[in-house]
């Protein structure tokens, strides 16, 4: 049901009127109805990804990795929508990273899973295996393992703060970042 005002013509200047719609031939009073309000504009589609990710509880930083090679993939395309392309185009990025840019294998990993991610999560695309992707190799490591001497002597040279953090990442088996996150009242000094 819509609700009318009825306004004297010269109670409502031109200005105030602006944004409303005319229901009256100019001889009558003003019988003006305000506009509906636009609707929401559709959220962009980096948005949609971000509220994908919060939703399903990953870290920030999974969520900053993510849309940077979401955006990095939009941008080696020529901005082209993410809908209008396919495997083959997730295939020539991804093997672009291994060949021109000569990333890791992880890194390439990362980029398949923020693009299967993407198309799974985000625009509800099931995309079929992609095999004729050039993979970056792996390096062959070798595990180092310090001798009891030689991690004395790399302790010995350090002093405070970082000794004491060496001292848990090699004693208690602690990531540099969890580590680095530790507060005073989180670290036992009782000898």
């Amino acid at each position: 049901m819509l609700r009318f005002r009825t306004y004297d013509a010269g109670a409502v200047s031109r200005s105030t009127a602006i944004g409303l719609l005319y229901l009256a031939p100019a001889s009558a009073p003003w019988i003006l109805r305000e506009a509906s309000p636009p609707p929401p504009p559709r959220p962009r589609l980096l948005d949609r990804v971000r509220e994908a990710i919060r939703t399903r509880h990953y870290s920030r930083r999974t969520e900053k990795a993510y849309v940077h090679w979401i955006r990095r993939f939009i941008f080696f395309h020529d901005k082209r929508h993410p809908a209008e392309m396919g495997p083959a185009e997730i295939s020539a990025f991804l093997s672009s990273l291994a060949v021109r840019d000569k990333v890791a294998a992880s890194t390439q990993n990362q980029a398949l899973s923020a693009l299967l991610f993407l198309y799974r999560d985000v625009l509800d695309v099931d995309l079929p295996w992609l095999d004729d992707v050039v993979r970056a190799k792996r390096p062959q490591y070798l595990p180092v393992v310090l001798t009891r001497e030689e991690t004395r002597a790399v302790l010995q040279q350090l002093t405070g703060v970082p000794q004491i953090m060496a001292l848990l990442l090699y004693g208690a088996g602690l990531r540099l970042l969890e580590c680095c996150r530790l507060r005073v009242k989180d670290v036992d000094f009782a000898t």
